[in-house]
């Protein structure tokens, strides 16, 4: 068997970056608040879209705007953290919104009005696309710490 050599400059290099990264609790916190927040505001946009209009009132009661307003308003929510978990509480406290979203009975009680599930199935669709989005941020953000 002949000698090996190895150059372990880029391999310090990088153990190197990865210690200063650890110190860095400011910046992963802010990372996983900015990751909270994006998803709320995906989330916003998808159930605004999907919010039955008769007098818009229903509609406006998610983000007090439109659609566009949905990455503003999940932008000044508060992020709260519990252990690991990161949460932004979406909700709309118009007093008919939970009649709209799971269906009642009519007046009277002889007939059923379906539910629009906006909020149930918007939050299923961002469950299916959270874990591109979650890695294509965690990718730009690696890209920084590591460049």
């Amino acid at each position: 068997m002949g000698n090996v050599k190895a150059d372990l400059r880029e391999l310090k290099k990088l153990q190197a970056k990865m210690e200063k990264f650890q110190g860095h609790d400011a910046e992963r916190k802010k990372f996983c608040e900015d990751c909270s927040k994006e998803l709320a505001a995906r989330l916003l946009a998808l159930v605004i879209k999907r919010t039955p209009v008769d007098t818009g009132h229903l509609r406006r009661g998610w983000t007090g705007g439109e659609n566009k307003n949905a990455k503003a308003y999940a932008e000044g929510c508060k992020v709260y953290k519990n252990g690991d978990n990161y949460t932004i509480i979406v909700e709309n406290p118009v007093e008919y919104a939970p009649y709209v979203e799971y269906g009642h009975r009519t007046r009277g009680g002889k007939g059923w009005v379906a539910g629009q599930f906006m909020l149930t199935i918007s939050e299923e669709e961002l469950e299916r696309i959270a874990p591109g989005i979650l890695q294509r941020k965690l990718e730009t953000f690696l890209q920084g710490v590591f460049s």
